[in-house]
C-alpha cells in the first residue's frame, strides 16, 4: 500500500511553520496514543499513531523536509542509510533522527553495545489533590503506582519452563538486518525479532513471553511546604521501564488543590471574604477572622464600606522559592439584615428618616452619584 503524503497526515500545508506541525502533531499523538484508546479501536489507533509520529519526524527536521519536498518518500526513510560519498547524506538517517517522542512521552532510542536498539521508558504521571493546609505544611503521603516485576514463573526470561530463549538466526543477535535498494544500503529493524535479537520459541505462559507481569507498588512522595497547584514532583525511574535494556522513564506526580471553603491562593498571597453587619460597619468595631494559623483581630473602623480591604502581612503562604510567607487580604462585605419584624422595619425607617435630616454627610457617596445623575440627564 502506498504511503500517504506526510503533510496530508498532519493536516496541515506544505507552506506549514515548525510550530504549526508541532501542535498538529502534538493533537494527533494525543488523540491516537495507545494509552488512550482500548478496546476495538486499539490497533487502528496504534496505526494512526505510528504514522503521524513519522510524518513529524520527517517535516520536523529542515534537511529531511527539504529532501521529502524534492524527492517525496523516495527521498526519505526512518532506517535508510547513506550509500556512499555521491548519495548527498553524511550519515544513516537512522543515527540522525532525534526521537521527539521523548518531548512528550519521556521514550528516547539509542543502541546498545550488541547494535539493538534500546528504548528509554515512557514517563507516568500521578494527580494528586491535596487541601491548602497541606500545601502550605507540606506532608508526607503514599501513593501506588502501576509497575512491572520480573516473572516469578520464567525468572525474567520470558520463555517456558524447562525451554530457553534463541539466538535471532535472521539478524544474528543484532536486532537489525540490513538491504540494498539500488544504491542505498537499508537498515530495518528485524521483522522476526522486533529488533530484540532473541526468539522465544515457547512463551512462557504466566506473562506471554515478555519476562515480566504488571503489578502495583506503593511509593513515599514528600511535598514540600509551600507547593502550588500545578506543580509537579519528579520521581526518576519510576516511569515505565525501558526496552531492550533502556532505561525507566520517570513519574511526575502533578499537584491539585482541592478548593477551599475559606481562602483563595494567588500564589503566596491569600484571599478572603469577610462578611460584617451592617451595624458593626456603621460604628466600628473588633472582629476575628481566621488564618492558616488560627484567628486574627482587625479593627473595623466606624462607616467602613462593602470592598474595604484589610491586609495582614505574613499570614499567607511561603512559597517554595520564597523567602517570607506572603500576606492575607481581607475582602469585607457589609451584609444587609433580612427577613425584618415590624419592629425592626420601623426601626430602620425612622433611622431613615434621621439620616435624611442629616443631608450628605451621612451618605456623601449616595449624595455625589445623585448629583451625577442630575447631570446626566439634564
Amino acid at each position: 500500500m502506498a504511503k500517504r503524503d506526510f503533510y496530508e497526515i498532519l493536516g496541515v500545508p506544505k507552506n506549514a511553520s515548525e510550530d504549526d506541525i508541532k501542535k498538529a502533531y502534538r493533537k494527533l499523538a494525543m488523540k491516537h496514543h495507545p494509552d488512550r484508546n482500548q478496546g476495538d479501536s486499539a490497533k487502528v489507533a496504534e496505526e494512526k499513531f505510528k504514522e503521524a509520529k513519522e510524518a513529524y519526524e520527517m517535516l520536523s527536521d529542515a534537511q529531511k523536509r527539504a529532501a521529502y519536498d524534492q524527492y517525496g518518500h523516495a527521498g526519505v526513510d526512518p532506517n535508510m542509510r547513506g550509500g556512499g560519498p555521491g548519495d548527498g547524506f553524511s550519515g544513516g538517517f537512522a543515527e540522525a533522527f532525534g526521537d521527539i517522542f521523548g518531548d512528550m512521552f519521556g521514550q528516547q532510542r539509542g543502541r546498545s553495545a550488541g547494535g539493538r536498539q534500546v528504548y528509554r521508558g515512557s514517563d507516568l504521571s500521578y494527580a494528586m489533590e491535596i487541601t491548602l493546609e497541606e500545601a502550605a505544611r507540606g506532608k508526607d503521603a503514599q501513593i501506588r503506582i502501576p509497575s512491572w516485576d520480573n516473572c516469578d514463573t520464567c525468572r525474567g526470561t520470558g520463555a517456558k519452563p524447562g525451554t530457553q530463549v534463541k539466538t535471532c538466526s535472521t539478524c544474528h543477535g543484532s536486532g537489525s538486518v540490513q538491504m540494498r535498494q539500488g544504491f542505498f544500503s537499508v537498515q530495518q529493524t528485524c521483522p522476526h525479532c522486533h529488533g530484540s535479537g532473541k526468539i522465544i520459541p515457547e512463551p512462557c505462559t504466566s506473562c506471554h513471553g515478555q519476562g515480566r507481569i504488571k503489578r502495583q507498588k506503593t511509593l513515599e512522595v514528600k511535598i514540600p511546604a509551600g507547593i502550588d497547584d500545578g506543580m509537579r514532583i519528579r520521581s526518576a525511574g519510576n516511569g515505565e521501564p525501558g526496552t531492550n535494556g533502556g532505561p525507566p522513564g520517570d513519574l511526575y506526580i502533578e499537584i491539585r488543590l482541592r478548593k477551599h471553603d475559606i481562602f483563595e491562593r494567588d500564589g503566596d498571597d491569600l484571599h478572603c471574604s469577610v462578611p460584617i453587619s451592617i451595624v458593626t460597619a456603621s460604628l466600628g468595631g473588633e472582629i476575628d477572622v481566621p488564618t492558616l494559623a488560627g484567628k486574627a483581630a482587625i479593627d473595623i473602623p466606624e462607616g467602613t464600606q462593602t470592598g474595604k480591604q484589610f491586609r495582614l502581612r505574613g499570614k499567607g503562604i511561603k512559597g517554595i522559592r520564597s523567602s517570607y510567607p506572603g500576606d492575607l487580604y481581607c475582602h469585607i462585605t457589609v451584609e444587609t439584615p433580612v427577613k425584618l419584624t415590624e419592629h425592626q422595619r420601623k426601626l430602620l425607617r425612622e433611622l431613615g428618616e434621621s439620616l435624611k435630616k442629616g443631608g450628605a454627610k451621612h451618605s456623601p457617596s449616595e449624595d455625589s452619584w445623585t448629583d451625577r445623575l442630575k447631570s446626566f440627564f439634564s
